[in-house]
């Protein structure tokens, strides 16, 4: 129904590349040798660092919303509410609330914030993410409406 993977900025990418040049020139005072495996070592965790980071996903699937680890059926979840880039800023700050679900990736200027409506629940709602906020909230709609029937 909706699957969205919430990948890095391609920038991003020269990070690991500094990364390996800066443990390169660090080892390159013991040995050249030193300095190449600095290289490819540092590019390699950076590239894994990223790649990890940069793997979150969001999916409506089979009756429930699948984000990052968390898995909510979507009868526990009551309204949908896109936010705007201001709104998504005052909601991952001042207005947030501790006991929330935050899936939050801060190169993604739009969220949806989702009430969680099961009462034995503490989680008073999710945010999250998403760089298109209104196809997921119809995605969690039509989930919803599939659930019921």
């Amino acid at each position: 129904m909706y699957d969205e993977r919430l990948t890095v900025p391609r920038s991003w990418w020269l990070l690991p590349v500094a990364i390996g040049l800066t443990l390169a020139l660090i080892m390159l005072r013991l040995t050249a040798v030193g300095a190449l495996v600095g290289l490819v070592v540092g590019i390699a965790a950076g590239a894994a660092a990223i790649s990890s980071y940069g793997s979150a996903r969001i999916r409506v699937v089979q009756g429930s919303l699948v984000a990052g680890q968390a898995r909510i059926p979507v009868d526990a979840l009551g309204s949908a509410h896109p936010l705007s880039p201001a709104e998504a800023v005052a909601w991952r700050g001042p207005k947030s609330d501790p006991r929330a679900f935050m899936l939050l990736r801060s190169y993604v200027p739009t969220a949806l914030r989702v009430e969680v409506s099961d009462p034995a629940d503490p989680t008073p709602y999710l945010y999250l993410s998403t760089r298109s906020p209104m196809k997921l909230a119809e995605a969690l709609e039509e989930a919803r409406r599939g659930a019921r029937t």
